[in-house]
């Protein structure tokens, strides 16, 4: 067959073969035992007449003539990588071709044996490498399709081998479907990490593709998978031995009898994650639980129809457990985290998340607390029944605690924290959009202040004011990290008591939103804290002006993140921060100031000397043409316009 003609057909691209690469492409051996359905050949229509003898004469051999199953055998001998993805980029039909070949099935024969071991050292250095599996390729929207998961297949498995892939589809007609992920596991056995999040279209047949040919698989993430049912996750578990991260999310198909199947067959599981699954019930995580190796140590369950049967067993079978999440649990009563506490089988747990979840109360918290022993992390958000004397009483029995996290728990008030506070040595305490927190002042006297919190986070609480930062001040003296962000009550008054009492200086202060701040209270903060504030955000305090840049340039040496969005700030505060010498900025943030115009150009590109990341969005009086240059000069700064 001397050569190739040109041939489009259904087919949307092509190339030109001499005859000496046709002759590579054509080492067949005598003998193949195959099976392949019947290609049927292409049938030419011709407006016009023309002799059988003439047409003959005229036609030109090609390759594409050959039955589909004689084109598979020439693929499965191509010798490497290289030579499969340039025959992929020939056709859709050949890609397909080349994607239905196991990556056992390639090198079958003899000859191409030989040529194998006749290639140089450089080339076996490479193909050794082909089954390593550190490539990771991720598809999303109306790029995951088929034809693109056949390409990766085809084109990652002479380049190291897939290793990681996510897809994150659509609900289009041309999504992703059991085809595509079907090639994905003939071409690359070497997958460790599938993530499949919004895929409709793909179903058990996929995932039974995945666990016959990836038995390397350790992490799966399933979300949104409404095809997907408990027969393709119970081939995973039988096939895939080494799974040590498992999630789902919004597979209304899995149920109890998957999770009992990973449970059993599973030893190397650490990691579960269940969420919005309405056939996951207590059946399904119990066996999980009571099936699982000591491995598994993180688990979240998220918006699950269980009860307080399954938090029973797990606080008597989460021996291992060092993170553990609970979110919208509405059947789990009291009694539920009761048992769980007092199961004392969650003496590692380290991190514990509860959310919206009314069955915990002052009475199971209590119980957590004592069966919780060297737990270091705590998060309760809406935990609406949770009140200071809760608090009070794990603080008694707990004295490993570390970090309190409480988002909109209403019941507790100003006495509750400042009683945990006394009891347990805290280094962290954040309070969001807790409306128990009012500004009041306490008749009884402060106990003995707590020198083990260093940092301090209020957020969104408009009770907090004057009075609550003065004892804050006095209660916590070591404080290095403070966030008020949201609390447009406070004062320069309120908050310089505050400032004056941290005696280990200051290095992050957020004061985003503020709105009553004034330019006296950044002198103040910079001249008390700063040799050693780093970071601070000014962002919505409108009260703020150049002077306050004149003093951050003046008095701070090691900040390093500097945010003044929407601030009354001019060319003169940019002016004066680019003057500073000891000052060593790596990012700044103007967004919003319609003061700072075209004149600070100069300026910026002095601060972008040391600039990674400058903020510049909605500074309308600054022209495309002013940025374009400062883009141009300040090349390893990230601009944001």
């Amino acid at each position: 067959m001397p050569a190739l003609v040109n041939y489009s057909g259904d087919d949307d691209y092509f190339i030109r073969i001499n005859s000496i690469e046709l002759g590579r492409l054509c080492s067949i051996s005598s003998q193949a035992d195959f099976y392949w359905p019947p290609h049927k050949r292409v049938r030419i229509s011709a407006p016009f007449l023309f002799r059988e003898t003439d047409f003959e004469q005229n036609k030109q051999p090609s390759i594409n003539d050959l039955p589909g199953e004689c084109i598979f055998e020439i693929f499965k001998r191509l010798p490497s990588g290289r030579e499969r993805s340039l025959c992929a980029c020939v056709s859709k039909r050949w890609l397909r071709l080349l994607s239905s070949i196991r990556k056992g099935e390639y090198g079958s024969s003899k000859v191409v044996k030989e040529n194998i071991d006749s290639v140089s050292y450089a080339i076996e250095t490479i193909s050794s490498n082909e089954n390593d599996g550190y490539l990771t390729r991720c598809l999303e929207g109306k790029k995951a399709t088929d034809v693109r998961l056949a390409a990766v297949a085809v084109g990652t498995s002479g380049r190291g081998g897939l290793g990681k892939l996510s897809i994150r589809g659509s609900n289009s007609s041309c999504g992703v479907t059991n085809f595509g992920l079907s090639s994905i596991a003939r071409g690359c056995p070497s997958l460790r990490s599938l993530s499949l999040w919004n895929v409709p279209h793909v179903g058990d047949i996929g995932l039974y593709e995945i666990a016959k040919e990836c038995h390397l698989l350790e992490k799966l993430d399933l979300c949104q998978c409404p095809a997907v049912s408990s027969k393709g996750l119970i081939a995973i578990a039988e096939n895939c031995l080494n799974l040590t991260a498992l999630s789902i999310e919004s597979c209304p198909k899995i149920g109890n009898e998957s999770l009992q199947a990973v449970g059993k067959l599973c030893p190397k599981l650490q990691s579960i994650s269940i969420k919005d699954c309405p056939l996951v019930g207590d059946h399904g995580v119990s066996s999980l639980f009571s099936l699982a190796s000591s491995a598994l140590s993180k688990v979240k369950l998220e918006g699950l129809k269980i009860s307080d049967f399954s938090l029973s067993v797990i606080g008597y079978y989460g021996k291992s457990v060092t993170n553990l999440m609970l979110s919208g649990l509405r059947n789990v009563s009291e009694k539920g985290f009761w048992v769980m506490g007092n199961a004392q089988g969650l003496q590692k747990l380290l991190s514990l998340m509860i959310t919206s979840c009314r069955g915990l109360t002052d009475v199971s918290l209590e119980a957590m607390g004592k069966g919780c022993a060297n737990l270091k992390q705590m998060c309760l958000r809406g935990c609406r029944f949770v009140s200071d004397d809760g608090l009070l009483a794990f603080s008694k029995s707990q004295g490993s605690l570390e970090c309190l996290q409480l988002e909109e728990c209403n019941k507790v008030t100003q006495s509750g924290i400042i009683g945990f506070l006394s009891n347990c040595g805290l280094k962290s305490l954040a309070l969001v959009k807790s409306m128990g927190i009012r500004d009041i002042s306490l008749d009884t006297p402060l106990s003995s202040p707590c020198n083990s919190l260093k940092s301090l986070s209020v957020k969104n609480c408009p009770g907090f004011g004057t009075a609550s930062l003065a004892m804050v001040g006095n209660l916590c003296p070591q404080l290095q990290h403070v966030d008020l962000s949201g609390l447009y009550a406070i004062t320069d008054a309120g908050l310089l008591p505050l400032l004056e009492s941290c005696r280990e200086g200051l290095a992050k202060v957020n004061l985003s939103g503020c709105l009553n701040l004034t330019d006296e209270m950044v002198l103040a903060l910079t001249r008390l804290h700063g040799g050693t504030l780093e970071l601070l955000n000014l962002d919505g305090c409108r009260r703020i002006t150049d002077a306050s840049l004149v003093a951050v340039a003046d008095n701070c040496v090691f900040l390093s993140d500097l945010d003044v969005s929407r601030c009354a700030i001019s060319d003169s505060g940019v002016a004066a921060l680019s003057h500073a010498e000891q000052l060593n900025l790596q990012v700044v943030s103007f967004s919003g100031c319609l003061g700072v115009s075209n004149k600070s150009m100069p300026f910026l590109k002095q601060l972008g000397k040391t600039l990674v990341g400058l903020n510049l969005q909605h500074c309308n009086s600054i022209s495309a043409r002013t940025v374009e240059l400062l883009v141009e000069s300040l090349w390893r700064c990230d601009i944001l316009f």
